[in-house]
């Protein structure tokens, strides 16, 4: 992410969740946070998704994923999970984290295929709704999981050429 994408990560963010992030997070996260690590996914000259976490020791911590509506159900989440695990895996961290709203259901479910696990959860984590977030884990990033990202990609990559 470069500040060049901060518009359309606002404004992609800002459709994505109940409560936009506030004005200079992202350019704090992209030039000012050494722990942060932020992408976003491109389509022709078009910003369409981004996603970010923060590596802290030896864990990988993801803060967001976001697809503009326009191009979700296309996988697109799922390629900028799947990118950031790969990185997770170089780094190399031991474990990966993020909390979820419980309400996001299609969410879960991604990290659920991607071997998360629920190990716990926030009360009233979410301060814009009160909601609950639920505490999802990898818990070991050893080579059977990067074999299995590796065989997840090429079926999303296909998945992904097949629409095209």
């Amino acid at each position: 992410m470069t500040a060049a994408d901060l518009t359309a990560v606002y404004a992609i963010d800002a459709l994505s969740f109940p409560t936009p992030a506030r004005q200079g997070l992202f350019e704090h996260e992209a030039s000012g946070n050494d722990l942060a690590h932020y992408q976003v996914l491109w389509h022709g000259q078009q910003v369409v998704g981004f996603a970010g976490y923060w590596l802290i020791g030896d864990e990988v911590h993801i803060s967001t994923v976001a697809v503009h509506p326009a191009w979700r159900g296309k996988g697109l989440g799922e390629l900028l999970l799947l990118h950031m695990l790969f990185l997770a895996y170089e780094h190399p961290a031991n474990i990966v984290t993020l909390e979820v709203r419980r309400s996001n259901h299609t969410a879960q479910q991604l990290y659920v295929k991607y071997r998360f696990e629920c190990v716990g959860e926030r009360r009233r984590y979410y301060r814009d709704t009160g909601e609950d977030a639920l505490i999802m884990t990898i818990p070991a990033l050893d080579a059977p999981y990067f074999q299995f990202l590796e065989s997840q990609r090429d079926r999303l990559f296909a998945q992904l050429q097949s629409e095209a």
